[in-house]
């Protein structure tokens, strides 16, 4: 369930400021773009979304760059920021949010544990990225992997008023 307060405002913030932002999306499958959508009015700010679940798709369809995977892997703060930077572009919008993690309850090892998540917001000017490491079922993985990426993206807006 997104959180409706933190919807609200980033979609307020979202229209005063008149950016537009795509998102691309692994660990979360659709949920970040679900909770930006929400409101009535979201078409003025969102444009679209990808949900690069599998490696191919990152590599095909988001352009992340096959070195990088190879070199930092899917879930690393490498590809948030390829994946955010370059859904920005093929959407043509003024910022890019991506999300990719592990969600559980499989797929996590010693270095990347289940529950860990990057995000990378990128604006034309700039890009930011955040690493976490979230805990509970793979439900709520994704739920607080959705709110810290509407967090970063509320705090981004805010500061570049």
């Amino acid at each position: 369930m997104e959180s409706p307060d933190a919807v609200r405002r980033t979609a307020a913030i979202l229209s005063r400021s008149g950016h537009t932002i795509s998102v691309c999306e692994s660990c979360t499958g659709g949920l970040l773009s679900a909770w930006l959508t929400a409101l009535a009015g979201s078409s003025r700010y969102f444009a679209g979304g990808i949900v690069a679940y599998a490696d191919d798709i990152k590599l095909r369809v988001v352009r992340v760059r096959p070195s990088t995977l190879r070199r930092f892997g899917a879930v690393s703060p490498q590809t948030a920021r390829q994946m955010a930077v370059n859904v920005r572009v093929v959407f043509k919008t003024d910022l890019g949010l991506a999300v990719t993690g592990i969600a559980g309850p499989a797929g996590g090892t010693r270095q990347k544990p289940v529950g860990t998540v990057h995000i990378a917001l990128a604006s034309s000017s700039r890009t930011v990225i955040r690493s976490f490491r979230f805990t509970g079922s793979r439900s709520l993985i994704r739920q607080r992997s959705c709110s810290a990426a509407l967090g970063l993206l509320h705090d981004f807006l805010r500061k570049e008023k």
